[in-house]
């Protein structure tokens, strides 16, 4: 048997904030310049995307419920609700914050997983752990051993620093680890808290970050064994992975004394644009030398929505109805850009999707995902949902 996703669940924090109240904050900053202010409602009224969660609960907008990173007794860290002020705390400061916070939300949405696939914590024999936005160590997948009470001998990785296409390596582990051993149960999960590196900057680049990136977890069974709870699968047929010709310097990810600093470039849809479908043939085949048809073959769509625009450059580049879009325009929408564990958020959407017609008739669907970052890399899976 094909090694299947069995369950997705994901977690984010309890603090939501409003794309137009975040806008705001970063719009009225001390020294922004007229050209800044007009880049940042720009780029927030463009986004696309009405909430997002974070973990600074110092964010959210008045009265709304906030998360565990508040501190009433102790100075601001991120956010000054007196002064209106962005602070700006040393890296050390916001990796002991990712320290605290990323463990619940990924320890979360792990046991959500675990326990809506059907199988126990003694049958995972392998975990994936994916983040880029803090390190510490023991690990994630250390903390999710001793969590959910794994056996010691449970093998473990932890894919670091590879941005928002971080799920794919971590889902083709998975699939090798199951085709190396049928019995194999694997527990993959992308923990990322995203708005921990936000800053106030006249920078583009900076502007953009600040106005998609957000906090979550997704965590995901992998398995090919054949019991376990009944439901929806998605078994992962073939994955990809290349690197544009150019963009090395249009999507990066560094580290720096006051956080981690993203470049992102107006210019990544249009790479995107033109490398996208040199980058699917591998997993969609050729026909005549031409890519086989992406809108007429495949049934579903879960594209990482790094931005409106990326996926507007896909949709018109591949030809994809509104409805092939809509799980990636719908998470981008409620939840932003969580980074590596977005494409969960939205294969969990196609996983669960109850209305669909292929569940009244038993049929299989084809889907294809595909996330992009730091390179420029894109990587890409074809897999067959089956009800």
């Amino acid at each position: 048997m094909p090694a299947r996703i069995r369950s997705i669940e994901t977690r984010v924090p309890d603090t939501v904030i409003s794309q137009e109240s975040v806008r705001d904050i970063f719009r009225s900053q001390p020294g922004t310049s007229r050209l800044a202010q007009r880049l940042i409602g720009a780029a927030f009224d463009a986004s696309a995307i009405d909430t997002r969660h974070t973990v600074i609960a110092e964010l959210a907008d008045p009265g709304a419920a906030t998360g565990r990173c508040d501190d009433d007794d102790g100075p601001p860290t991120f956010y000054s609700r007196e002064s209106g002020l962005i602070l700006n705390p040393g890296t050390g400061v916001r990796n002991d914050v990712y320290t605290r916070e990323a463990p619940p939300l990924l320890i979360g949405a792990a046991r959500d997983a675990l326990d809506s696939s059907g199988f126990d914590p003694s049958d995972v024999t392998h975990v994936v752990t994916v983040s880029c936005t803090g390190f510490f160590a023991p690990g994630p997948d250390y903390r999710l051993v001793r969590a959910l009470g794994l056996g010691v001998d449970t093998q473990r990785y932890h894919l670091g620093f590879m941005g928002c296409y971080g799920a794919f390596p971590a889902l083709r582990s998975a699939a090798q680890f199951c085709a190396a051993d049928p019995d194999a149960v694997v527990l993959v999960v992308c923990v990322e808290l995203c708005t921990l590196h936000i800053r106030s900057s006249d920078d583009p680049d900076a502007i953009v970050a600040s106005s998609v990136f957000a906090d979550g977890a997704a965590a995901a069974i992998i398995t090919a064994r054949e019991d376990g709870g009944a439901g929806p699968s998605l078994e992962l047929d073939h994955f990809s992975t290349t690197i544009t010709s150019d963009g090395e310097a249009d999507m990066a990810w560094t580290i720096s004394d006051h956080g981690f600093e993203m470049v992102l470039s107006s210019y990544v849809p249009q790479i995107i644009g033109r490398s996208i479908e040199a980058a699917l043939a591998p997993v969609l085949g050729t026909v005549d030398g031409a890519v086989a048809d992406p809108s007429g073959s495949i049934e579903r769509w879960a594209i990482h929505p790094g931005g409106r625009s990326i996926l507007d450059r896909v949709q018109s580049t591949l030809r994809l109805d509104d409805s092939q879009l809509a799980p990636s325009r719908e998470v981008l929408r409620s939840v932003g850009n969580m980074s590596s564990g977005t494409v969960l958020f939205i294969l969990r959407s196609i996983l669960h999707d109850e209305g669909s017609a292929a569940d009244r008739t038993g049929d299989a669907e084809r889907v294809c995902a595909m996330a992009f970052g730091p390179g420029l890399t894109v990587e890409s899976a074809m897999m067959t949902r089956r009800s």
